[in-house]
């Protein structure tokens, strides 16, 4: 049930010349993300912390790990693309987190729309490019399965993520005083991302996982 058709996920993915081109902009995207985070406090984060503080370059270095595993594939179908349970565990965790913060800096913007709109890049150009994550994720699907296990897993740490964003004041830095209705989206993003992983992925058999 996958929305984005298998034409196109083999375009990108099966061929040398996209696929490198996609792991350009998804390091790209992961080293301007942690630029971000450098001029707004990560230094001041314990480096333990920096995957549950540094979200959305996070996610992409997630993806980007995950279209690495495709290099030792090129020139075959994406059937034949590497599979065990730890790539299955790590295609996952990259789905959702792409979704999910995809998704919430959509959510956050608008929550704090007169904090960033009308900023051309502010407001438009990041919530676009994060909008964009969305795209990158349902490309996943196409080369792996997912598990109970690894959906399991996405979920506990998604929801160790919103516990330490929200409980301990390590959320993505807004121009806004993040309040409960952003924490309470952030929640609801968990839910809805992982339960969509659960309905775009393929599920192998469980004794897999």
């Amino acid at each position: 049930m996958n929305p984005l058709p298998e034409r196109v996920a083999r375009e990108y993915l099966e061929g040398t010349a996209t696929l490198v081109l996609l792991l350009v902009l998804t390091t790209a995207l992961t080293l301007v993300g942690f630029r971000f985070y450098v001029d707004r406090g990560l230094a001041s984060v314990s480096t333990f912390l920096w995957p549950l503080f540094a979200d959305s370059p996070v996610a992409t270095a997630l993806v980007t790990a995950s279209f690495l595993t495709l290099l030792p594939n090129l020139g075959r179908r994406l059937e034949g693309a590497p599979s065990n349970t730890p790539l299955v565990y790590l295609h996952t965790l990259a789905f959702v987190w792409l979704v999910k913060f995809g998704l919430w800096t959509a959510v956050a913007l608008n929550l704090g729309f007169s904090a960033y709109f009308p900023d051309l890049y502010g407001y438009w150009g990041v919530m676009l490019s994060h909008l964009g994550f969305v795209g990158l994720a349902l490309l996943v699907p196409h080369y792996s399965h997912t598990t109970r296990g690894a959906l399991a897993f996405a979920l506990v740490i998604s929801l160790v993520n919103d516990v330490v964003d929200y409980g301990f004041g390590l959320h993505p830095p807004l121009r806004y005083e993040a309040g409960p209705a952003l924490a309470v989206a952030t929640f609801a993003l968990t839910f809805l991302t992982v339960g969509l992983a659960a309905v775009v992925f393929e599920r192998a058999d469980e004794t897999a996982a």
